[in-house]
């Protein structure tokens, strides 16, 4: 129920916008470096780097230079880096073995910035696309993208990624049950700390085209995901699957993309009241950026604002490539 509000003139709402230090006093919702957790991606290599052309200002980084990137990551306040792996075309597989290599780009990298930067939580992705040679994040046959052989793999996947020193496991292949196997085989393995932050409500959506080139996966993929993403028109059914989640093991939750989903965000953090993320996503960033590239909008406030919203629709951090921008901005 609102709050009872005097007529005007004796209410007056523009008393408390009139300076920026009362706008500061009752501003609701803020941001900080402490939201943030950065999206990187490895690519073979030494002292290296691509620009990926539909990400402007997002490169491809060779595992000493993400290992820069953490340490540029931490100086700034940034509490988690997430690593993307790209891998060339002739190093995918049917049976995506490279996927759980003890010395794939991902796991290398993972002990790379532990080494250099142990105060940084390293967050990684669990899903079969980067390694697979259908693009797809779970195994094909005959068409199909299959459940529980794929859960069996993302769990070997899953150990070697813990075992190389991963602070925070990020499920985003939507496959049923992979939750509950992922945390007890945590468990019986020793790795019972090791966090799971599951893509509960990841939707099969038309933003992350950019982060398939980035990773390498549009020229890969065969057919689309709408098998095992959600279908953007549900928002019950993500409330299902986040309890699912949750029942299963997973100590946060993400709703993927973002902007265009706050609305879960909000219905997420309102019923279960647990550590909740958004991605936002590549088309999110790229079409930000190229507006503020053609100079239609300002990039810097967008970015902010942008921000922002997450943080008012009920999300504890978000996964930004902006993550290093805004946190130089927000530090001053």
């Amino acid at each position: 129920m609102l709050p009872t509000v005097a007529p005007f003139p004796d209410a007056r709402f523009r008393r408390l916008r009139a300076t920026p230090s009362l706008r500061a006093l009752v501003r609701q919702n803020t941001l900080s470096p402490a939201d943030f957790i950065w999206p990187v991606f490895v690519m073979a290599g030494h002292d290296d780097e691509t620009p990926v052309a539909s990400m402007p200002g997002v490169s491809r980084l060779t595992v000493d230079r993400v290992v820069r990137a953490a340490k540029r990551a931490h100086g700034l306040g940034i509490p988690a880096i997430c690593l993307f792996p790209y891998t060339a075309m002739e190093a995918r597989t049917e049976d995506c073995a490279e996927a759980w290599n003890p010395d794939n780009l991902t796991n290398r990298a993972i002990r790379a910035i532990k080494d250099a930067v142990p105060e940084i939580a390293v967050m990684t992705d669990i899903a079969l696309d980067p390694y697979n040679i259908n693009g797809h994040d779970g195994f094909v046959v005959d068409g199909e993208i299959v459940n529980d052989r794929t859960v069996e793999a993302l769990v070997k996947m899953a150990l070697a990624q813990a075992v190389a020193g991963a602070d925070i496991l990020g499920p985003s292949d939507m496959m049923d049950g992979r939750i509950g196997a992922l945390r007890q085989a945590l468990e019986s393995e020793g790795h019972q700390n090791v966090a799971i932050l599951s893509y509960s409500a990841k939707y099969a959506s038309a933003f992350y085209g950019p982060f398939r080139d980035a990773v390498g996966a549009s020229a890969a993929l065969k057919g689309d995901k709408a098998t095992y993403q959600m279908d953007p028109g549900n928002s019950d059914e993500a409330m299902r699957l986040i309890q699912r989640d949750l029942m299963e093991g997973a100590d946060m939750v993400m709703v993927k993309p973002g902007m265009p989903y706050l609305d879960i965000c909000r219905r997420v953090k309102d019923s279960f009241g647990v550590p909740t993320y958004a991605y936002q996503v590549s088309g999110e960033y790229a079409m930000l950026q190229a507006a503020a590239q053609n100079g239609w909008l300002d990039g810097r406030k967008v970015m902010l604002e942008s921000l922002l919203c997450f943080k008012r629709a009920g999300c504890d951090g978000i996964l930004t490539y902006f993550a290093p921008e805004a946190a130089e901005i927000l530090n001053g």
